[in-house]
């Protein structure tokens, strides 16, 4: 359930799209992550981080999608924020004491100190290569197979990412013990 409460802007942005085309999309996008937003300090009393990032990045670049009225900026949006996520996190390898991966997952996951920046470049090289898959769809097909790349493809990506590192990263999970144990 939490999956498609995270997931239920992008899910509204899509069906508005279908039905009524990008800018009205974008505006039930926005629309939905202030619901989203407001649901869950109702139901908490407390905001969840990823819902306000992404209330703030449809509010800016949404507000500017609905200023500008440029099918080429509304393409390239995807590209520009993987790029600046993979150079936030690239940074982070550099800048304070931990990782921003160790910073979201140091609390449920226990790694040797040396998994933790290659786990961060990781994330750094996908989001960056998240960008150029976008760009290529751009300048290869249509909107409507765009927006399709945008929502399952690049989503779908991610999720094999995340699954793919979830069982690399699974036997350190707390609860689990770091090393394999050997069968009498």
């Amino acid at each position: 359930m939490k999956l498609l409460y995270d997931f239920f802007p992008i899910l509204l942005f899509f069906i508005a799209y279908k039905l009524y085309g990008i800018y009205a999309a974008t505006v039930v996008a926005i629309a939905a992550s202030f619901m989203q937003v407001g649901g869950y300090w109702l139901k908490y009393r407390r905001f969840e981080n990823m819902h306000l990032l992404t209330l703030a990045l449809l509010v800016v670049f949404g507000g500017l999608t609905l200023f500008l009225q440029d099918e080429a900026f509304i393409k390239w949006k995807p590209s520009v924020i993987n790029w600046l996520f993979g150079l936030v996190f690239l940074g982070s390898q550099f800048i304070g004491k931990k990782t921003i991966v160790e910073r979201m997952m140091g609390t449920s996951i226990e790694l040797p100190a040396t998994l933790w920046p290659r786990i961060n470049l990781a994330w750094s090289a996908f989001f960056i290569f998240l960008g150029f898959a976008n760009m290529y769809v751009m300048y290869n097909f249509d909107t409507d197979t765009w927006v399709n790349f945008k929502l399952f493809g690049m989503t779908g990506l991610t999720l094999v990412f995340v699954l793919g590192q979830g069982l690399y990263l699974i036997r350190y999970m707390k609860g689990q013990p770091a090393t394999e144990t050997k069968r009498d």
